[in-house]
């Protein structure tokens, strides 16, 4: 076993609240970038549909992803090792979400399920929380605060 925790990718609770910002903001990213780029080129009320977009993507942090970016920080707090894995700053439901999320994300624009046009916003919508969620774990690595 001591073999297994050799390799293993350690590195401080602290600095893993950084890598899961990082992990969130390129999701965000990606999405973001995906989104924008198509809608850019052949979006036919791209203002409203940037505004759209952001509304939803705030309703949709507000309703959902503020509660759990806070489970996440508050996990990655209270984990009982003080050096754990790099990758562990989601636990295996989290890990099974964003897996089905990426599935499903390129078996619609693949096998093109729905209006690209509504998928490519939707994917901005996305991106908005990510984002949000992200700079919430950068907060908490720059300030060294626990959540409340």
């Amino acid at each position: 076993m001591d073999i297994l925790n050799s390799y293993k990718p350690s590195v401080s609770k602290h600095n893993l609240l950084f890598i899961a910002g990082l992990a969130w903001t390129t999701a965000g990213g990606i999405l973001a970038g995906r989104g924008l780029s198509y809608l850019l080129q052949h979006g036919q009320h791209l203002g409203w549909q940037l505004f759209g977009g952001f509304l939803f993507g705030l309703i949709f942090y507000v309703l959902l992803f503020a509660k759990i970016s806070r489970k996440h920080i508050r996990r990655i707090h209270g984990l009982n090792i003080p050096y754990p894995c790099a990758f562990s700053f989601f636990n295996l439901r989290g890990y099974l979400m964003m897996s089905i999320m990426i599935s499903g994300g390129i078996l619609l624009r693949r096998f093109d399920v729905i209006n690209k046009e509504w998928l490519y916003n939707f994917y901005v919508t996305m991106a908005v929380p990510l984002l949000i969620s992200a700079s919430r774990f950068f907060y908490f690595w720059v300030t060294n605060k626990e959540i409340a």
